[in-house]
C-alpha cells in the first residue's frame, strides 16, 4: 500500500518538497550542533532541558490522544468513528516519531541513546519511557496498517489485532503518565513536584491531540474526497471541550496551591512565567497568549451552537492547540528550572539553530503524516470504487 504515496497531484508534491526543504535546513543546523555541541542552543547549566524536551513532552500528549477514539469505537461500539479512527492512529505514529527524534537531537552525543538499551536500568524512569514510547509506536503501526489493509479488501480486521487494540488503551495512558513521572519524580524541582502532574498531562493531551485531529480532518476533507464524517468530528469536538475544561481546572488547582500556601518554590516559577522574575521575562508574553487563548477556546467549545459551527470549531481547535503548545512546549518545562534550587534565576529562550532543528523535526513528522494519510485516502477511494 505504501506505493500509493508515490502518486499525487501537483499540490501534493509541492507540499512534499517544502517539507523536504525544511528538513534539509534543520539537518544542516543539526550538523552544526553535532560539531560544536549544545552550546549553540539557549540551554545552560541551570536550564538543562529546553525547547527540544518541551516539544517531546507536548507531542507525547498528541500521540496519547488516539486512545480517545479507540475507547468509544472498540469498547462502546461508536461506529461514527469508523473513518476517523485510522487518522487518529496514524497521527499517533507521526507524533511518537517526532518524540523520539526530539530526544535524539537533545543528546549532545546521539550514540549515548544506545546506553539505554545496552545498559538497561529498570529503576530509571527514562528506561521505562523508552519502552512505552517504542511499544506504542509499533502498536499503532501494526494496528493501523493491518486494519487499513483489511478495509482495502473489504474484510474485517484479523482477530489477532483485537488484543493489540485493547492493549493500546492502557499503553496510551502509560506513555504520558511515565513522561509526567520524569518531572514529578524530581524532588529538587518544586514546580513539578505535584501529585496531579500526570492528570494535567493527560487532560492537556486529550484536548490538544483531538484538536489537531479535527483540523487535519478539515484539511483532508477539503483537498480530497475522504470525509471522516460530520458527526464524528462533532463528537471529537465534545471530547476537546471536556478535556480543555479539565486542563484549565487542574492549572487553577496549581495556582491555588502555590499562592494560597505561599510556598516560594511553587510561587516563583509561576511568577517567572506570568510576570517575570529577577529581571527575566522571556516567556511572559507567550504565557499570557496561552492564557487568553485558553479562555477563548473554552467560550467557543462550551456553547453547543458555537461548537457545532465548523468555522468556530476550527477556530477553537487552533486556539486550544496553540494555548497548550505554549503551556507544555514552553512554560511547563522551562518553569521547572527557574529559579534553580539555589534561588538563582537564569532566563531561557531557544536560539535560531535550536528553532530550525525543531522545525526540521516537525517537518519529518508531517512528512510521515502526509505519506500515511495519502495511503489512507487512496485505499479508501479504491475500496469505494470497487464497491460501486
Amino acid at each position: 500500500m505504501l506505493e500509493k504515496a508515490l502518486t499525487g497531484n501537483r499540490g501534493y508534491w509541492v507540499w512534499i518538497f517544502i517539507l523536504l526543504a525544511i528538513i534539509g535546513v534543520g539537518f544542516i543546523n543539526y550538523l552544526e550542533q553535532f560539531k560544536t555541541g549544545l552550546g549553540i542552543t539557549g540551554m545552560s547549566r541551570d536550564v538543562s532541558w529546553g525547547f527540544y524536551i518541551a516539544q517531546f513532552t507536548f507531542l507525547v500528549g498528541v500521540a496519547a490522544s488516539a486512545v480517545m477514539l479507540v475507547i468509544p469505537y472498540y469498547l462502546h461500539n461508536f461506529k461514527k468513528f469508523g473513518k476517523i479512527i485510522i487518522l487518529g492512529e496514524f497521527l499517533a505514529v507521526s507524533a511518537v516519531s517526532m518524540c523520539i527524534l526530539f530526544i535524539f537531537v537533545d543528546l549532545g552525543q546521539p550514540t549515548r541513546i544506545l546506553n539505554v538499551m545496552l545498559h538497561p536500568t529498570p529503576n530509571s524512569i527514562l528506561f521505562w519511557d523508552m519502552i512505552v514510547l517504542n511499544g506504542y509506536l509499533f502498536l499503532n503501526i501494526i494496528i493501523g496498517w493491518t486494519t487499513l489493509g483489511a478495509d482495502r479488501k473489504g474484510l474485517p480486521a484479523p482477530k489477532w489485532v483485537k488484543p493489540l487494540i485493547y492493549l493500546s488503551i492502557p499503553w496510551a495512558v502509560s506513555i504520558h503518565t511515565v513522561t509526567a513521572f520524569l518531572y514529578a519524580g524530581l524532588p529538587g524541582r518544586e514546580f513539578w513536584l505535584t501529585a496531579i502532574m500526570a492528570a494535567r498531562f493527560l487532560a492537556s493531551a486529550f484536548a490538544a491531540g483531538p484538536a489537531l485531529l479535527i483540523l487535519l480532518c478539515f484539511i483532508v476533507r477539503k483537498y480530497t474526497r475522504f470525509d471522516p464524517g460530520k458527526e464524528a468530528i462533532q463528537a471529537v469536538g465534545k471530547i476537546v471541550a471536556y478535556a480543555m475544561i479539565a486542563n484549565v481546572f487542574f492549572l487553577g488547582l496549581e495556582f491555588f496551591t502555590a499562592f494560597y500556601s505561599q510556598i516560594p518554590g511553587h510561587m516563583h516559577s509561576f511568577v517567572y512565567l506570568y510576570v517575570g522574575l529577577g529581571g527575566h521575562s522571556e516567556l511572559v508574553f507567550l504565557m499570557w497568549i496561552s492564557a487568553i487563548f485558553s479562555v477563548v477556546s473554552l467560550i467557543l467549545l462550551i456553547f453547543p451552537k458555537l461548537r457545532q459551527n465548523e468555522r468556530t470549531l476550527s477556530m477553537a481547535c487552533v486556539t486550544v492547540f496553540i494555548a497548550l503548545w505554549i503551556d507544555k512546549g514552553f512554560g511547563l518545562v522551562i518553569g521547572g528550572f527557574v529559579p534553580n534550587p539555589l534561588e538563582r534565576v537564569t532566563g531561557y529562550f531557544p536560539t535560531a539553530p535550536e528553532l530550525l532543528i525543531s522545525l526540521g523535526v516537525w517537518a519529518v513528522g508531517f512528512l510521515v503524516l502526509t505519506v500515511l494519510y495519502k495511503v489512507v485516502v487512496s485505499v479508501t477511494q479504491e475500496a469505494t470504487t470497487l464497491e460501486h
